[in-house]
């Protein structure tokens, strides 16, 4: 178990700055920037865990409805992927966080609907309240650092549409699926020191548009 105190906070930065990134990839199509917050929060119900922060997108919204994500959107203009992660985790979940809370980034991930997100990893205050914004998030929830860390928590199948592997994250008695279930998973490899390439992960055929 990962308590949510500094010593593990200096542990996962420590992680973090040993992941060697990935330089960004030449590519033929021209995708929009993206980053998403790998947020770190303690897990609540008087459990001494840390967890990663996970929302249920609003079944409103016009893409990617209702499935699951780590706080993020699209860069604007001139936004580094840090300034628009602390930024969309501000917007969504109401956490106000400066840069110092950044402990790193990792890979970027191409999507097949047109995005290249880059994966925000920040610590949040043990007083940090979560205020969901009701026109964006159904539902945020906690996900304890060991689930994502157990062998059978993630596994790979093959689609007749793809040559890639399809990554599956096994979660609250459903599925969840790349680009978000790639960035955990990735996430996971380092926290086990180990650099772990997840762009070739395929999404599922309905994530593609």
């Amino acid at each position: 178990m990962r308590a949510f105190n500094d010593a593990t906070r200096r542990n996962i930065a420590s992680l973090c700055a040993a992941f060697t990134r990935l330089p960004e990839a030449d590519t033929a199509l021209p995708l929009k920037r993206a980053a998403v917050a790998i947020a770190l929060a303690a897990a609540g119900a008087g459990k001494d865990e840390t967890a990663l922060l996970l929302t249920r997108r609003a079944a409103y919204l016009r893409s990617h409805r209702g499935q699951w994500a780590l706080p993020g959107g699209r860069c604007d203009e001139g936004e580094t992927p840090v300034d628009a992660a602390l930024r969309e985790l501000d917007e969504e979940l109401g956490i106000k966080l400066s840069p110092d809370a950044v402990l790193g980034l990792l890979d970027d991930y191409p999507t097949r609907s047109g995005y290249l997100i880059t994966p925000v990893v920040v610590w949040t205050s043990e007083r940090a309240a979560i205020t969901p914004n009701p026109h964006e998030v159904a539902s945020v929830h906690r996900i304890a650092l060991d689930r994502i860390e157990r062998e059978e928590a993630f596994d790979f199948v093959t689609i007749p549409e793809s040559a890639r592997r399809v990554i599956r994250f096994h979660h609250a008695s459903g599925l969840m699926h790349a680009p978000t279930a790639a960035l955990i998973y990735q996430f996971r490899e380092v926290l086990a020191g180990r650099d772990t390439r997840v762009a070739d992960l395929e999404q599922p055929v309905f994530a593609w548009k």
